[in-house]
């Protein structure tokens, strides 16, 4: 899968999240040891918290991190975006169970193209997805046209660890080998689990991304390795 390029790759990513929704939630709770919820929680901790209006969460999957947007009462209103439409389905079905379904809308649409008026959100958020996008730098760029000036870009994503200590080691072990077991078991599905670590290898680490997200026009730019190194949250302003 790694040939696969522009709407070629989308469509194989757009499927293979169809695919696996139903068991997505569960896998990443057994993969990260349940700490993904904790990860998003600090990152909205960091970068939301004295923030008022409406936010939108960028490929929202099953709806994680609008959930977590709503713990604070100044977020009125969430609005998700994906292109998997079973992930959708999850999402609202999620969001309706914890009791802030009114306060959130979820449609289908593509990062690289957000179907929204430039200046429309507070923030923008985006958890574990960017690494699946086709144009990471065009996406940033989209994101930053449709927040308000003064607005937050969260980014919360594994980051790829490139050096030789032994944390690295075994990192690359349980991604490379455990995590497609882990997928052929629970999910029936190998190859979106080989995909992940996959992904990961090919995206920039996490001082690259920062320069990306700075070149896409964002300022103030910070992040933090959570996750004994294997996991980034990114900030950055809009002005």
């Amino acid at each position: 899968m790694s040939h696969l390029r522009g709407r070629e790759r989308a469509k194989y990513v757009e499927k293979m999240f169809s695919t696996i929704a139903v068991r997505y939630d569960l896998l990443n709770s057994i993969m990260t040891g349940h700490l993904h919820h904790r990860w998003r929680r600090k990152a909205v901790n960091l970068g939301i918290n004295e923030l008022t209006g409406i936010s939108l969460d960028v490929a929202t999957g099953t709806g994680d991190f609008a959930i977590e947007l709503l713990r604070y009462p100044k977020i009125s209103h969430v609005i998700g975006i994906d292109f998997s439409p079973n992930m959708l389905r999850i999402a609202k079905e999620k969001t309706n169970k914890n009791g802030v379904g009114a306060k959130t809308t979820f449609l289908l649409g593509d990062a690289i193209k957000l179907p929204f008026a430039s200046e429309s959100f507070v923030s923008v958020t985006s958890g574990f997805s960017l690494r699946n996008f086709i144009d990471v730098a065009g996406s940033l760029k989209e994101m930053n046209r449709v927040t308000q000036p003064g607005g937050r870009l969260v980014i919360l994503e594994i980051t790829p660890m490139r050096n030789k200590g032994i944390f690295s080691k075994l990192f690359h072990f349980y991604f490379d080998r455990i995590v497609p077991l882990i997928g052929a078991l629970m999910a029936k599905d190998r190859e979106a689990y080989t995909y992940l670590p996959e992904s990961v290898k090919n995206f920039p680490d996490a001082k690259q991304l920062a320069i990306m997200i700075e070149q896409a026009g964002w300022v103030g730019v910070t992040y933090e390795k959570i996750g004994m190194g294997s996991v980034a949250i990114h900030l950055g302003r809009k002005i």
